[in-house]
């Protein structure tokens, strides 16, 4: 109808209003927070390029649980960086390795979170990939063994959720039998399904040491020119047994995330990744933008997109905002 009786305006006179008919929810369930957690630290340390994030000892990170808790946010997932890294990465898939220690201290302390173990091989390796290495070329196949251990590793600690971050080809399928096998077939897969080949991932790799050696990550993470092979990558880990699906990173894919969430059934998840932290961090210090404002309208659009979960470092303070 024609204006004067069309006036949508009507329904955004005052905030009652506006919180009455509005379309996104962003609550705290829907929040994950990410965690460094380092063997070669006592207490805490700042991430230079994340400012307000850091790496932490057990002993920091069972403190920063205890806040987390209490902020009303569920989950969280962890990150290791091992005191000593190899070629084959045998500290994420070690019985005593930083996140295996982690996970059984947080149990031990009786947090009610829901405990995600980031599953890949760049924090730990020498050379800084994400698999086995031979000559300049990731062996896709050879890293599949090391993945499942490691998942496997990780959840006969306690792990809630395994999450594999890799992107090589069938590791989910490799993952799940392992985990089958050894009867812990309760243990649900979250699986980076569509991870980009982005520049959004610097602040992460200085975080945890994980920058590759030589050579790049495009030979395994996506292009980001293409969303259809996106759909393809999700579909074919759903058919593998992940249990969730996530597309990393976030703001520069949203347009990705709406497509898997009309495609599947299943948890849909999104990493407001470390770079675009970093942005609005970087932002804020200059004083251009309103942080917090920005900070939740990010989330926002994220979630309307169509993400249920969302991993962000502005988790924690988003969750006192909300």
């Amino acid at each position: 109808m024609p204006f004067p009786t069309e006036r949508p305006r009507r329904l955004r006179e005052n905030a009652r209003l506006r919180d009455l008919v509005g379309e996104t929810v962003l609550t705290r369930n829907d929040l994950i927070y990410p965690l460094f957690v380092s063997e070669a630290i006592q207490g805490s340390e700042e991430i230079a390029s994340m400012p307000g994030q850091y790496r932490h000892s057990i002993d920091s990170l069972l403190k920063q649980c205890e806040l987390i808790m209490k902020a009303g946010i569920k989950a969280i997932i962890l990150f290791g960086i091992p005191r000593e890294k190899d070629a084959l990465g045998r500290g994420a898939y070690a019985e005593n390795g930083i996140i295996q220690k982690a996970v059984r201290s947080i149990k031990q302390e009786k947090f009610p979170l829901v405990i995600i173990t980031d599953v890949c091989l760049c924090e730990y390796t020498s050379h800084g990939h994400c698999g086995v290495v031979k000559g300049e070329r990731i062996d896709n196949d050879a890293t599949l063994e090391l993945l499942a251990a490691a998942a496997l590793s990780q959840a006969q600690a306690g792990a809630d959720i395994v999450a594999p971050s890799d992107m090589m080809d069938g590791r989910v399928q490799a993952i799940r039998r392992a985990l089958d096998d050894a009867r812990l077939e309760s243990v649900p897969i979250m699986a980076y399904s569509a991870k980009y080949a982005s520049a959004f991932y610097g602040p992460f790799r200085e975080a945890a040491g994980s920058a590759p050696q030589f050579g790049d990550r495009r030979s395994h993470q996506m292009n980001p020119a293409n969303r259809r092979e996106a759909l393809r990558e999700v579909t074919q880990d759903l058919c593998e047994g992940a249990d969730i699906v996530m597309v990393k990173p976030a703001l520069a894919y949203l347009d990705v995330i709406r497509e898997v969430r009309d495609m599947v059934n299943v948890p849909v998840a999104a990493y407001n990744v470390s770079g675009e932290y970093a942005m609005v961090e970087f932002a804020a210090s200059h004083g251009v933008i309103d942080r917090q404002r920005m900070i939740m309208e990010i989330l926002t659009a994220i979630k309307r997109a169509g993400a249920d979960l969302i991993l962000s470092y502005h988790a924690l303070e988003a969750a006192d905002w909300i």
